[in-house]
């Protein structure tokens, strides 16, 4: 992730580097393995890795760190101060809401799915693939708004009021975002595993067919 000039991201080394984006110096280097993509908000890096961690931005210092109980490989949802991230705990995936500022829990989703997905959140709903549907939850309490039939192996994105993830059974599938009804799909010739991109009212994604798409987001 690229914030203010700075580069952060994880090597298999050990450590999550922040790296000057315009000479390529180190700026500083923490030791952790990483798992996950990094998330900058508010000078504060978050990171998952076999915990949950917040790195001050500027020196590279912990802030806090949240024990899960097993691996964060999700990057982690930043929104109205607190951290959501999914967490493989002893063969059982969780959805963590972590206070961004103390890094206390606010509530764990006790349901046991299987989340494959990285968690996004918008308008107040965490959106999150799982290996039986895609699932909306309420971000202040957890509870669950709505989810759908199937798989959803991406990790999701929103924009104008839908939800669009792919899925292992080869679509790409358009849903409203409030209340869970299927807009449209799209087919294609394999799995979709990569996380699509909505630009313009174009939705483009990659499939296991070997093919990049770019699909009308009105499903046309």
């Amino acid at each position: 992730m690229v914030v203010d000039g700075v580069v952060y991201v994880g090597s298999n080394d050990g450590y999550l580097y922040a790296v000057d984006a315009a000479s390529g110096e180190l700026r500083w280097r923490y030791e952790r393995w990483v798992m996950s993509s990094p998330v900058v908000v508010d000078g504060v890096v978050y990171v998952g890795s076999r915990q949950l961690y917040a790195v001050d931005a500027a020196s590279g210092e912990l802030r806090w760190r949240y024990e899960t109980g097993g691996s964060v490989g999700s990057s982690p949802a930043v929104a109205g101060g607190i951290v959501y991230v999914v967490s493989h705990d002893n063969n059982l995936y969780y959805l963590y809401a972590v206070d961004a500022a103390s890094g206390e829990l606010r509530w764990r989703d006790e349901m046991r799915r299987t989340y494959l997905s990285s968690p996004v959140v918008v308008d107040g709903v965490v959106y999150v693939g799982s290996n039986d549907g895609l699932y909306a939850v309420d971000a202040a309490s957890g509870e669950l708004r709505w989810r759908t039939e199937g798989s959803g192996a991406s990790s999701p994105a929103v924009a104008d009021g839908v939800v669009y993830v792919g899925s292992w059974d080869g679509h790409l599938y358009a849903v409203d975002a409030a209340s869970g009804e299927l807009r449209w799909r799209f087919e294609t010739g394999g799995n979709v595993y990569s996380s699509p991109a909505v630009v313009d009212g174009v939705i483009y994604f990659g499939s296991h067919d070997g093919y990049v798409y770019a699909v009308d987001a009105r499903g046309r």
